[in-house]
């Protein structure tokens, strides 16, 4: 869901650049560059949600270490006031209005006419996610037919494949995540369709294994994925008849 059919770095990165320029107006931007923050938050950050997964503390509590890691390399003493301001700032990134991608109901619209049964597969925590899918009213195409995980590996999707009876040769997933969507479809043997989104979270970018047999492809939108699906099935069917 997140960066596939609705907005959701791009808040992150407006919460991360009032961060910066924070602690830069703390420290001095003499003695600590904006890259300087966004690297040691980076490494920080994506260790956490290797460890604890896609929870709503993680992300303010970054930004927490983060300042503790530079106000004991520059010797200033942090406090507490400081450190509750960070967690607010952190926090706010989840109040955010949620905003769907372009063509977000006109995809979903055409998937549901040409017969496609749909699954949302998303990571983070339950209220969170659930109240995104409420305003964008995305059970009127996924029903109950919606999965929320802390995690988002190739286990957590096997265990989804494993609740239905799924033809893995006319399954597709469908994400922005290299690492959470992309590379476990490819292990659980389903087709996939990357949606490469410019500035990425550094998090979702891995090398992918090469397999010669793996259906994958790159599209820069989301209004590009029903007539990619429907290309390859006429062309897989084409294939049969000969």
């Amino acid at each position: 869901m997140d960066d596939t059919l609705v907005y959701c770095n791009k808040y992150f990165d407006q919460v991360l650049a009032e961060f910066a320029n924070q602690l830069q107006e703390w420290f001095g931007a003499e003695r600590l560059s904006e890259q300087d923050i966004r690297s040691k938050q980076i490494e920080i950050d994506v260790a956490g949600v290797h460890q604890i997964g896609f929870t709503s503390s993680h992300f303010p509590q970054s930004l927490v270490d983060t300042y503790r890691y530079f106000s004991h390399a520059l010797n200033r003493p942090a406090n507490d006031l400081e450190e509750l301001r960070l967690t607010k700032l952190g926090l706010s990134v989840y109040e955010q209005k949620v905003e769907p991608y372009p063509g977000m109901v006109e995809t979903l619209e055409i998937l549901s006419h040409q017969g496609h049964e749909l699954f949302l597969y998303t990571g983070g925590e339950n209220e969170i996610q659930q109240r995104k899918i409420d305003q964008m009213k995305l059970s009127a195409y996924f029903k109950d037919r919606i999965y929320i995980r802390r995690h988002k590996n190739v286990q957590a999707l096997e265990e989804i494949l494993g609740f239905h009876s799924f033809d893995r040769n006319v399954t597709w997933m469908i994400g922005n995540s290299l690492r959470t969507d992309i590379e476990p479809a490819l292990q659980a043997g389903i087709n996939t369709i990357y949606i490469k989104r410019p500035d990425e979270w550094v998090y979702n970018m891995i090398e992918l294994k090469n397999n010669p047999d793996a259906v994958m492809y790159t599209v820069s939108s989301l209004e590009e994925v029903p007539g990619i699906i429907a290309e390859h099935m006429s062309l897989k069917a084409f294939k049969r008849t000969l």
